[in-house]
């Protein structure tokens, strides 16, 4: 297995703590843990066995401060070697017994350390200290060193410097400076100065930030260095601040807090979650049932047709729907999102539906579970939209909930059932929503499901056999332009662009520069097609912090949540939440194939007011 590899195709889970876990077992703070790995094997085995059977990807060997510095102040020195030695021996025969596939991370922290009485040894003396712990991890066969909880950027570049000698892999990671015990502050400028550092060594294959005051204030230094660095990044918090209570330190964020963070830090374009002080198996197998599901999701479905001759020309996008007849002429389209019902009567859809197919609105945009919740089939209230009320539907399709096979069964009685306009995505993974115990199916991403559709639009399947007629799908895909990893994102669109997608809709809009900016990006790199505007009439103060906090992908600057704010009524509140709509619609439309907006509540008459003179 490939370090680098594995984490740009996948999100890979980090194990937890290892002292906290220890510590919990009654092993106290003045025992030197690393120690434990020759005088008690078998409790330091288990401890990898909890983490691996919780769902982690990569265990730690218990050797943070096994280097002869540090093992000095317990009269350990000599044992360096024997130490590495056993703590990769241990973490291996756990990944045996387990029968799963996992990395071992040779674990190395700074030698520069509160407990370390020479705190002012001597640059060489530092390195042999790494050289000696390190050779002997290497030898012993960790697949990477994890370099962590570094504060001094001249420390972690002697310890990268010195851990290249050995041609392992190389995850450096660092504490945000400025997040201490005491303040729950990030010092950016310190971030990016760390940042930069691992940018320039050629030899550091991933960077990563741990430790901290907890998952929130690391979050804050992730969308930082997420943001300026081309390597992955792995985020691994501390469960908050530990408190002494009953003589005993105890860390109080629950395994639910901490994966929610762990969510929002994938939904930033993190490509590895794990914990430091403070977590446990619990926090790693929570996170697990929540990050899992995407781990293993396929990009490409791509195959070679089982004949040349089964290859047919695609029907031409404007006669594929009237939805793509109005785009590909050019005249501006507009669509109401609305969610099926969570029960059996769709009559109430199907009346606001009408409201707007009297007020001139061109489709009706129907989401597949969002939020991993249940409700109603989309593809049948879509069937139903079309049947009884006459508008045009973009039904949304996501990979979470079906294999490949359910798949490409779905989308070919829709073409069967004359359903023609997608919106391809992924999906939320099952944890966000209602039903935690669900599990997500993943076989392809977004990019998987437009190859997909671009294929069966070409007349032939994922096995390469032939489909006749072709179908006629007029395939959109989702857009963020304000992602905080705004190269990822970028990257994953010109990926679904190639894939076939014929248009987008965004996220929705409340920072206007930010879209129009991704477009002339789309020009310039030659991977245009046309965008749909997302746009949510906010209803409240409250409604604005949810957006802001809890929807991923949604970028809502301050500003507006100063507005909204001022409403003292909740009249006053929608009143402003759809002027503010109305802003985001005139600063977007010229440059816009149409506007798509979101019916809070299921309130047709709120979108309406919205649209305005575009119907």
């Amino acid at each position: 297995m490939n370090l680098t590899e594995e984490l740009r195709s996948r999100v890979l889970l980090f194990d937890g703590a290892m002292g906290t876990v220890l510590y919990n077992k009654g092993y106290f703070l003045n025992a030197c843990y690393e120690q434990l790995v020759l005088s008690a094997p078998a409790v330091i085995e288990s401890v990898h066995g909890d983490y691996l059977e919780a769902g982690a990807d990569v265990i730690t060997t218990d050797t943070f401060g096994a280097n002869p510095l540090r093992l000095a102040s317990f009269g350990l020195s000599e044992q360096t070697e024997a130490i590495n030695a056993a703590a990769v021996r241990l973490a291996r025969q756990a990944v045996e017994k387990k029968q799963v596939r996992a990395f071992v991370a040779g674990d190395v922290g700074p030698c520069s350390f509160f407990r370390q009485p020479n705190r002012t040894a001597n640059r060489t003396a530092v390195r042999e200290a790494f050289r000696r712990q390190m050779s002997a991890l290497a030898e012993a066969g960790a697949d990477f060193f994890l370099l962590e909880t570094f504060t001094r950027p001249d420390e972690l570049r002697l310890a990268a410097e010195t851990a290249a000698e050995f041609g392992l892999p190389i995850l450096a990671s660092f504490t945000p400076p400025g997040n201490t015990v005491s303040s729950d502050e990030v010092d950016e400028e310190g971030v990016l100065h760390f940042v930069s550092l691992l940018n320039e060594m050629d030899a550091v294959s991933a960077i990563g930030l741990n430790c901290g005051s907890g998952p929130a204030a690391v979050f804050s230094a992730a969308e930082t260095a997420v943001r300026h660095t081309h390597k992955p990044l792995v985020v691994m918090p501390n469960a908050g601040l530990p408190k002494m209570i009953d003589g005993r330190l105890m860390y109080l964020t629950n395994p639910e807090y901490f994966t929610e963070y762990a969510k929002r830090y994938i939904a930033i374009g993190v490509r590895g979650v794990g914990g430091c002080c403070g977590t446990t198996p619990e926090h790693i197998r929570e996170a697990a049932a929540a990050v899992k599901p995407l781990a293993h999701a396929r990009v490409s479905v791509e195959v070679v047709p089982a004949s040349a001759a089964v290859v047919k020309e695609p029907v031409p996008e404007a006669e594929r729907s009237r939805l793509a007849a109005k785009i590909a002429s050019g005249q501006k389209v507009t669509s109401v999102e609305m969610v099926s019902p969570g029960g059996t009567d769709l009559s109430p859809m199907l009346e606001k539906v009408k409201i707007c197919h009297e007020a001139g609105v061109d489709a009706v945009n129907i989401p597949d579970g969002p939020r991993a919740n249940s409700r109603i089939s989309p593809m049948i209230a879509a069937l139903e939209i079309e049947r009884r009320i006459g508008i045009e539907t973009v039904l949304h399709y996501c990979c979470r909930d079906r294999n490949l096979i359910g798949i490409q069964a779905d989308l070919l009685g829709a073409a069967v059932a004359g359903l023609r306009n997608l919106l391809l995505i992924t999906g939320d993974p099952p944890k966000l929503g209602s039903y935690p115990q669900a599990t997500g199916v993943f076989d392809i991403d977004s990019v998987g499901l437009t190859q997909l559709v671009s294929q069966l639009n070409r007349g032939y399947d994922p096995a390469g056999r032939a489909i006749e007629p072709p179908t006629a799908f007029y395939a959109g895909v989702g857009l963020n332009p304000c992602a905080v990893n705004l190269e990822a994102e970028k990257e994953h669109f010109i990926a679904k662009v190639r894939a076939g997608a014929s248009f987008c809709v965004t996220q929705p809009v409340f920072d206007p520069e930010s879209l129009l900016s991704m477009i002339r990006w789309m020009k310039e790199e030659g991977v245009f097609i046309p965008v749909i505007a997302g746009v949510w009439p906010l209803t409240s103060y409250k409604n604005a912090e949810f957006m802001k906090n809890e929807i991923p992908g949604v970028v809502l600057p301050d500003e507006l949540l100063h507005r909204m704010a001022k409403a003292k009524t909740k009249d006053e509140g929608l009143k402003e939440g759809v002027a503010i709509a109305r802003e985001m619609v005139a600063a977007v439309r010229s440059e816009t194939a149409g506007i798509q907006v979101s019916a809070p509540f299921g309130r047709a008459d709120i979108a309406l007011e919205v649209l305005g003179d575009l119907l």
